[in-house]
């Protein structure tokens, strides 16, 4: 957008001052009303190249504050994702560890089981 701009407000000078370099060329009037009507447009082209500028300001701005909003946005959601990450991640050890102790108690009473049936086939 900002070199879009750029370009527009470059053409703009670059029209205005051929306009004027034609205007003097081709100019059937005397050196004061030359002079006025320069000076005339000279306001003209100065309160035209303002008003773009503010135009493309505001546009500026707008998008500036489109761009903060949806950062402040996605900051937001990346805060509440990591905080579900977290939980997940959490109560994924915590089930994890129930296993591996649910699997530990099994584990011990099949062999306290084998032994048992060991030392009965001995006796």
């Amino acid at each position: 957008m900002s070199q879009n701009g750029g370009d527009f407000l470059k053409g703009l000078i670059f029209g205005g001052l051929v306009g004027v370099a034609i205007g003097l060329l081709y100019a059937p009037k005397s050196g004061k009303e030359t002079r006025e009507d320069l000076t005339i447009k000279a306001d003209e082209f100065i309160s035209k190249a303002k008003e773009e500028m503010e135009k493309h300001r505001e546009e500026y701005d707008a998008a500036m504050e489109r761009i903060k909003k949806t950062g402040s946005s996605i900051k937001n959601k990346a805060s509440e994702a990591q905080g579900k990450i977290g939980k997940l991640a959490h109560s994924g050890k915590e089930t994890a560890a129930e296993k591996r102790k649910r699997l530990e108690k099994a584990l011990k009473a099949g062999v306290a089981a084998y032994r048992s049936k060991q030392s009965k086939k001995s006796v």
